[in-house]
Formats: C-alpha cells, structure tokens, sequence
C-alpha cells in the first residue's frame, strides 16, 4: 500500500531566532548534547566536539557515570556539563534537556548515541528485551530530538545526528536491535526532509565492528576470549582492523561542522568497508 501524504508544514511559519536565543549564541560557543556519553562512542564523541570548540551535554542513564567523561573535558581546557535522564522518559528528557539550556546555552546539536542491547533468537526473545531496546533507541531519539529541535529552529541552524549500525542490514541473535537501527535510518531521513528548511540538517552514521564496551559484552556473552573474538571480526573487514570510537567521533564531528550544511538524510557506514 502506498503511504498517505502528509500536509506540508505551513509555508507563513518564519525562521526566526528569539531574541534570547540570539543572545545566548553571541555570548558563547554552539552546544552540543551527547546520548549515552558516558562511556564508548558517546564520550569519544562528546570529548572531539569538546576539542572542536562546542560546549557539551553529557548525557546517560546515570550522572555520576559521566564525570570522567566530563572531567576529561574539563582538563583539555573545554566545557561539559553532566545531566543523568533516561532517555525513554518524556519528563527526563524535558529536563534533561532544559537543564543544559539553562547551564550551558540552547543546544543546536544533538548526537543521539543511548543504546542497549537484549540479543537472542527470536524464539527466546521476551517481550520486555524487544521494548527494552525499542524504547532507548526510537522513543529515545524522538525524544531528545523533539525537544531540541526547537532550540534548533529558533536559531535557524542545528545539526543531528543519529547512530545506526551494521546491524540495520540484519544481524542473527538481533531482531529488536536491527529492527531499532533500521528504524533510526528512515527517522533522519524524514527528520531532514521535515527541518532542512530551518538550517537543520539530519544524518546517520551506521558503525561496524568498533572496539567498545558493548562489543565486549558481546564477546563475554557468547563465550569468546576477547583478543581471539578482535581479531577474527578484523579478518572479516577490507581494512583489515577493528574499528576504534574514534573512527566514529571523527565521523560525527564532519556531520556537525558548518562545512557539512549541504549533506542531509545521509547514511554513512563506518565499517571498514562497503558492508563490514
């Protein structure tokens, strides 16, 4: 069946920055807010953004697991805030979200990294694994990003970007987390169509196999030593390494920069390959 078209936003809507928003962006640098920060990707992320002169959010589940995060932020002369909020709750994220507004100014780029995983076969896949997941990943992202967004329109220019993965094209064991980064594909895709006439521009990077946390835990889980686990997911890539998280912050700091205005409801693989 073919999808029902949607009615245009009104075209009399003006882009207009508020005049505290233009205050808050003259005082200051562009702020940034990281998901799931405290660990891996999202704190490579949010410590390159840092170094690339942006104020950071450090956002996850629990604050006290971002103060090393902003604490290296912090010593390389930048500037992050901690805010603990669960993604998939709605009052959290309003919070979360103002809070950083108040503390470090209205945020015009968000980096939606939060993800958890729940693997099993589709057999023994619980109901709760599949919301689980569901829940941080796609209500999470719409979450964090309508409640930015306005901050972004205010100020005529945002950038999002939302992390995917490999695991989008199909992953055995993974039928809620490749369901939940599928998702988020077609999500920028229509976050770009809905907002690039407010200079907001959206974009996903899907990472392959990257050196992680949560690799780890997929190793332990299924019984591998981890050194033997790297190197046999490094065979498999044309590039023949492991990706690192800072394949990835570099990734999302091309995505954030004003010289990427004109790349918009993109997919990059960060794989090592055209399919890793």
């Amino acid at each position: 069946m073919g999808s029902q078209s949607v009615p245009a936003m009104p075209a009399e809507r003006e882009v207009a920055v508020s005049e505290s928003t233009a205050a808050a962006l003259a005082a200051g640098p562009r702020v940034a807010i990281v998901t799931g920060a405290a660990r891996g990707i999202g704190a490579a992320t949010a410590a390159r953004l840092a170094r690339d002169g942006l104020a950071v959010g450090v956002i996850d589940l629990d604050e006290a697991a971002c103060v090393d995060t902003v604490g290296k932020i912090e010593s390389d002369g930048g500037t992050a805030l901690a805010v603990g909020a669960d993604v998939a709750d709605a009052a959290a994220v309003t919070s979360a979200v103002q809070r950083v507004a108040d503390r470090l100014g209205p945020p015009t780029v968000l980096v939606n990294n939060a993800g958890v995983t729940r693997d099993n076969l589709l057999f023994k896949m619980s109901e709760g694994d599949w919301d689980t997941v569901m829940g941080v990943h796609l209500r999470g992202s719409f979450l964090m990003t309508r409640a930015v967004q306005k901050h972004m329109v205010d100020a005529a220019w945002g950038r999002i970007v939302n992390l995917s993965s490999t695991s989008a094209l199909g992953n055995r064991g993974q039928a809620n987390y490749s369901t939940a980064k599928a998702g988020l594909q077609g999500f920028t895709k229509t976050l770009a169509i809905e907002l690039g006439k407010f200079g907001v521009t959206a974009n996903c990077i899907a990472p392959g196999f990257i050196v992680s946390d949560m690799t780890r835990a997929t190793a332990e889980r299924i019984g591998q030593d981890w050194d033997t686990y790297v190197a046999a997911r490094a065979a498999q890539i044309p590039v023949a390494r492991a990706g690192e998280v800072a394949d990835i912050a570099h990734a999302v700091s091309f995505f954030v920069s004003d010289g990427a205005g004109f790349v918009s409801g993109q997919v990059l693989y960060v794989a090592g390959g055209p399919r890793a």
